[in-house]
């Protein structure tokens, strides 16, 4: 045998396993749903945390009007000297946490201090002077004005709450926060709810 015809059957058999591996798609599937499954699971979380945020300010909006119905009927009143209806902000605040339990806990230091929620319940003479805007200074929520005094019978009053919520999903969080946490290491998702209401004339 030749020399050139040793060397063309050596080569031979390497360009068909060169050939072979190129050829072979047994791991194809494999390897499409390694690079896929990231992306993926990132828009599956990023969906279910924005539906359970919305949800949470759903809730958050019945309980403003549930608490609002209970101010405008005289079910809760403020410095009326009232025993069985007059509430302190604090007792207001743990009723206002009952009402959203379900997906928004209200632990013992934040009824006590607020980090995450934050209530405002006001009386104006005129509906022109009930705010109109989320108090905002800058990235942070303002809460320097924010109490608890509801009018009596007849009085026109404002209940606005607010909640910061945690955003999880980093890919979603720069389209959904709006706010600093309340130590400013990250961004919170800020939940508004407002009720305007004018007490009824009751007894």
């Amino acid at each position: 045998m030749s020399l050139d015809q040793d060397t063309t059957t050596r080569r031979r058999p390497m360009k068909g396993l060169i050939g072979r591996f190129f050829a072979r798609r047994d791991g194809a599937t494999a390897i499409e749903f390694t690079i896929l499954t990231l992306p993926f699971f990132l828009i599956v979380f990023a969906s279910i945390e924005t539906f359970v945020a919305f949800s949470a300010e759903q809730l958050l909006a019945n309980a403003t009007d549930t608490m609002a119905r209970k101010i405008r009927t005289g079910e809760i009143t403020y410095n009326l000297g009232r025993a069985d209806t007059d509430k302190t902000a604090g007792q207001f605040r743990a009723a206002f946490c009952q009402e959203i339990a379900i997906m928004l806990k209200c632990s013992a230091a934040e009824l006590a201090a607020p980090n995450k929620l934050w209530l405002d319940v006001r009386s104006f003479k005129t509906f022109a002077e009930i705010p109109k805007s989320v108090p905002l200074t800058g990235k942070d929520l303002n809460t320097t004005d924010f109490k608890f005094a509801p009018g009596g019978k007849k009085s026109i009053n404002i209940v606005r709450a607010y909640y910061r919520w945690d955003i999880v999903t980093d890919v979603i969080r720069p389209y959904l926060s709006t706010v600093k946490s309340a130590d400013g290491s990250k961004q919170n998702y800020l939940m508004v709810s407002t009720a305007v209401i004018q007490n009824e004339d009751y007894p």
